[in-house]
């Protein structure tokens, strides 16, 4: 096994521990930083599946920006973005509602550059460790924009 492959699976699954742990303290009120649940009907099952998800706010609006190959929770968002369904944000205590609505290959670019620009250089360095960018540079990121799923949260 490549020791890329190895090292993003190590990675993966050391934030898998960590996100049940921040889901579980959200679900008791404590908030952490930009960390929402994402509440979104399964594809498949129809049983509602709750992901925990920097939601970054970019270019006035707020987005979800997916982090990791074959992300459960980008294939849920995908066809509930496709049916128009209602999905539910959970900060703490607060809850809202909101439809996601998928970015165009094409325009997530300037949104991708801008979270190397705005975010921890961890952020863009995961992109690369999880082999969707080449380089964690600002360029290098926005080129994978057809790898790395956004979704704009519109608020209800």
């Amino acid at each position: 096994m490549p020791q890329q492959t190895r090292k993003a699976q190590s990675y993966r699954r050391t934030v898998n521990r960590i996100n049940k742990v921040i889901a579980g303290l959200q679900r008791l009120g404590i908030a952490f930083g930009p960390t929402q649940l994402l509440t979104v009907t399964g594809r498949r099952s129809g049983q509602p599946r709750t992901f925990p998800l920097a939601v970054l706010s970019l270019a006035g609006g707020r987005y979800l920006v997916q982090a990791f190959p074959n992300a459960a929770w980008v294939a849920n968002a995908r066809a509930a973005a496709q049916a128009a369904e209602v999905v539910t944000l959970t900060r703490g205590r607060r809850r809202s509602t909101a439809r996601l609505v998928e970015v165009p290959v094409p325009e997530r670019g300037p949104l991708l550059r801008e979270v190397v620009r705005t975010q921890p250089a961890s952020a863009a360095q995961r992109y690369v460790t999880n082999g969707l960018a080449e380089a964690p540079t600002a360029d290098a990121v926005a080129a994978a924009a057809d790898r790395i799923a956004v979704f704009r949260i519109e608020q209800l």
